[in-house]
């Protein structure tokens, strides 16, 4: 979850790792840090952002290594802040060793003193220890030791001029152009002419005049991979927030990722695999797997054939049972999420056919499975998940009409067509919700009802608003309101209900009278004008109409927006909340 970069040229190192580092903050903001070989050591820590860091001007040297942290094993202080050092080495770590303690408790038994909470701090110690004038053989034994997840960058101050690589589990690239360069990942060193080499699991590099690759056996050659250069990091332009602008890039992103879902095209295999499929599971995290839960709702009403949603964390340990003929999808925003990386190869090695759903396409789970889909959401700097949300339920949405077409179930994909537009009145009519944000400011609770997909969208708009806001918020089937969470209704609590289905309009109503009769304030997000006119609401946005079972897209469009301007309105920057990351690497 972290983000590493290092840096071996002829130019200062300092300003280039820091201008690396503000590029990977959406990995983790707890703390920062670089090293630089300048004679020896020299290192500049910080908790906070990376803006934090100080006093780096007197950094003379030309081969450094840099530390962006999301916090797992000691708190976000500088104290724990990476790089670590012992002695004539420096290490920056993305990943977690699982194995720390024990490693710990032999490094003390000779002797030797630690000074962070950190798992990271016993590679130092390790290198070390085997270092005997090979700085990639002591990195090959450390690694040997290491259990768990790891990229790793390290210094020693014998080799001026030479950065030493390791990757297992964690992503590293090294960019060879304008210098030789190594990060976590491919945006915070792209450039033009610049070669890019990704690491493999179980793979090495020493950087110095150039970029040496090895593997467990000895030195390997690797070839450069292509990375289209747009997909650089956004600017603002004019946007406060970088959530706001990609909620506003929304119907751009349907438009751009419907022709690169187009399975039946573009992707073959794909749909023939779909079509021999007699059972569909897909594996995601968070805003992914709330995504899953709408594909489920689409190939179930119309391909019918069944589906399974599972968390990838609850999968890779659940033993489960992997039929014949079972495709598994995997969905992934960065493709780098760990567990649903280990959920995907484990259902890989039971023989089913997998397939991710990524917005990167040159990530650790596109390569692992068998098809990857793109979908083409471009870079999402802010942590929420919005336009990536959107942009996977295109493409599920796409399978889903593709399996139902091979069926003999057609039509499906001409609604789809008609999505962008839809979603930029959605996005229009969805700033109504500004009304709304004083009732949600200081409330104790927050609770988002539906039934069906809607049920779907209230889930996700619910994480959104305990993403960014920090306030207690819960998503519920409507109908489950009376079965236990109805006592948590009291005067003056906000509901939003979202109600985009006819057929289950009334019944989401009865909800809505429940609560209101309990005293709560009621906010209604529907695309049946008829029931906005309730006298029972306090608000409501009226978004359009579309397929049922594809509501979703359009319905969370105001939900999202609801939690990122009651966010700033809580005078909390929506971009980096507290504790989160973007990419989530580590189990």
């Amino acid at each position: 979850m972290c983000g590493i970069v290092g840096y071996v040229g002829k130019k200062r190192a300092a300003p280039l790792l820091l201008g690396a580092l503000k590029k990977l903050e959406y990995r983790g903001y707890d703390s920062a840090g670089i090293a630089v070989l300048c004679g020896g050591l020299a290192v500049r820590k910080c908790a906070g952002e990376v803006s934090n860091l100080r006093s780096t001007a007197s950094m003379e040297g030309t081969c450094g290594i840099g530390h962006t942290r999301w916090a797992t094993h000691g708190g976000p202080t500088e104290r724990n802040a990476h790089p670590h050092v012992w002695k004539r080495f420096a290490v920056v770590h993305n990943g977690i060793i699982e194995n720390y303690q024990s490693l710990r408790a032999e490094c003390e038994a000779r002797g030797e003193e630690f000074y962070s909470e950190t798992d990271s701090e016993v590679v130092a110690h390790l290198m070390e220890f085997y270092y005997a004038g090979d700085l990639l053989g002591a990195l090959k034994e450390t690694c040997a030791r290491l259990k768990g997840s790891y990229a790793l960058a390290v210094l020693c101050s014998e080799r001026p001029g030479t950065i030493a690589l390791a990757r297992y589990k964690s992503p590293l690239v090294v960019g060879v152009g304008g210098g030789v360069w190594c990060a976590s990942d491919i945006p915070a060193i792209a450039a033009k002419d610049r070669a890019l080499y990704p690491l493999a699991d179980g793979e090495f590099a020493l950087l110095g005049d150039g970029a040496q690759f090895y593997g467990r056996e000895g030195r390997i050659e690797k070839q450069p991979v292509g990375r289209d250069m747009s997909e650089s990091i956004p600017l603002k332009r004019g946007y406060r927030h970088f959530m706001r602008k990609e909620i506003d890039e929304i119907p751009a992103v349907l438009a751009k990722c419907r022709p690169c879902a187009l399975v039946s095209a573009s992707f073959p295999g794909v749909r023939d695999g779909l079509a021999a499929s007699s059972h569909i599971t897909v594996v995601a995290c968070g805003t992914a797997y709330h995504a899953g839960l709408a594909a489920r709702c689409a190939f179930e009403t119309l391909a019918r054939v069944p589906c399974t949603v599972t968390v990838a964390s609850e999968y890779r340990y659940a033993d489960p049972v992997i039929g014949e003929g079972e495709t598994v999808i995997a969905v992934s925003q960065s493709g780098e999420t760990a567990d649903t990386i280990a959920a995907a190869e484990l259902a890989r090695g039971c023989g089913a056919r997998t397939v991710a759903v990524v917005n990167v396409t040159d990530s650790t789970l596109a390569g692992l499975c068998d098809d990857a889909l793109p979908v083409s959401a471009g870079r999402e700097i802010a942590v929420a998940a919005t336009k990536s949300f959107n942009a996977q339920l295109m493409v599920l949405y796409t399978l889903a009409a593709t399996l139902a077409e091979a069926k003999g179930r057609r039509g499906y994909g001409d609604l789809l067509k008609e999505m962008p537009e839809l979603a930029a009145q959605t996005v229009s009519v969805g700033e109504g919700v500004r009304a709304w944000v004083a009732y949600f400011v200081s409330a104790s609770s927050v609770y988002f009802i539906g039934r069906g997909a809607d049920y779907v969208a209230a889930l996700e708009g619910s994480l959104k608003l305990k993403e960014i806001t920090y306030l207690p918020s819960e998503g519920y089937p409507a109908g489950e309101l009376k079965h236990g969470t109805l006592a948590l209704v009291e005067e003056g609590t906000p509901i939003v209900a979202v109600l985009t289905s006819e057929r289950l309009a009334e019944k989401t109503m009865n909800a809505v009278h429940e609560v209101y009769a309990r005293g709560a304030r009621v906010f209604l997000i529907t695309s049946l004008a008829e029931y906005a006119a309730s006298k029972e609401l306090t608000g409501a946005v009226v978004i359009p109409q579309c397929g049922e079972v594809f509501s979703p897209m359009l319905s969370v469009i105001p939900l999202q927006l609801l939690a990122y301007y009651v966010s700033v309105a809580r005078g909390i920057d929506p971009d980096k909340p507290r504790n989160l990351a973007k990419s989530v690497t580590v189990e």
